[in-house]
């Protein structure tokens, strides 16, 4: 990143308002390859059309695509970020974003899967609550599956957008990640995304809210060649696509998401269930 790029952040940043706190919403699945960084890397281009200010956490921190999504070559990623947390304020931040031409900033995932494991609890907290207080939205792709750090965003996200399909195994696993929310209280923020919703199935679309005990579902077509090639290209569909059926219902999302935006002041940070939860684990 380039001096101009670390100027640019720092003031897009710094312009945000005091004492603000931006939206989260973590994108999760509980099997990997159904389209759930395709879909976090569209919404967030689709929300900065609305002229607002969009973050992107890539937390797949051990296999992290977010950055090849959008043809970004990092050239800092979390790991630098953290590297010095306790010093780490907006405008430090601001020069580890990654700055997409849509108006995306994206802080990428460490460069191998090894280095996954310095990314602490700790830093997650920092991290986060340094993005949401300068951005209206702040997206988070994460891992597949119920990981520690998966959770910790769950928990903090003001909407979890869970992605299934059709297939068999996506729906069973699907249930038992949505069992498992429930239980540690994170259900209620969680809508259902059923991704490749016209593909050929002994199940219907319209039923999977029912077998997850969801009340309703969002329906994203299928349309796995245009999914393939955005990824494979680094261009989202929303930009070159935007008059396909995919483009149109992300945009759908984008204006719903829009329409019920609340910022809400920040608040003294109180010990969550979740950490609790593993803090009587660690002490038995």
């Amino acid at each position: 990143m380039n001096q101009a790029d670390r100027g640019v952040g720092e003031r897009g940043m710094a312009g945000a308002s005091e004492g603000k706190r931006g939206e989260m919403i973590v994108v999760c699945s509980a099997k990997g390859g159904i389209g759930r960084t395709v879909l976090a890397v569209n919404l967030a281009v689709a929300l900065t059309k609305k002229n607002i200010q969009i973050g992107m956490l890539d937390a797949s921190f051990q296999f992290g695509d977010v950055a090849l999504a959008l043809d970004l070559h990092p050239t800092f990623t979390i790991q630098d970020a953290i590297g010095n947390l306790e010093q780490l304020d907006r405008h430090a931040l601001a020069g580890y974003l990654i700055h997409h031409h849509s108006g995306v900033k994206v802080l990428a995932a460490p460069e191998r899967p090894e280095l996954a494991d310095l990314v602490t609890a700790e830093a997650i907290d920092r991290v986060s609550d340094l993005l949401l207080a300068h951005h209206d939205y702040v997206i988070v792709d994460t891992g597949a599956g119920l990981q520690e750090r998966t959770l910790q965003l769950v928990e903090k996200a003001d909407h979890v957008f869970m992605l299934t399909t059709l297939e068999m195994t996506a729906v069973k696993n699907t249930k038992l990640m949505l069992e498992t929310l429930e239980v540690l209280g994170l259900r209620e923020k969680t809508q259902l995304i059923v991704n490749r919703s016209t593909m050929e199935s002994v199940l219907k679309a319209a039923d999977v809210p029912e077998i997850l005990g969801m009340e309703s579902a969002t329906y994203i077509p299928n349309d796995f060649q245009l999914a393939a090639q955005s990824l494979n290209i680094g261009i989202p569909f929303v930009l070159n696509q935007a008059k396909s059926e995919l483009a149109k219902t992300v945009f759908k999302m984008a204006e719903q998401l829009i329409s019920r935006r609340e910022i809400s002041t920040f608040k003294p940070k109180q010990s969550s269930f979740f950490q609790q939860l593993f803090g009587k684990a660690a002490k038995a």
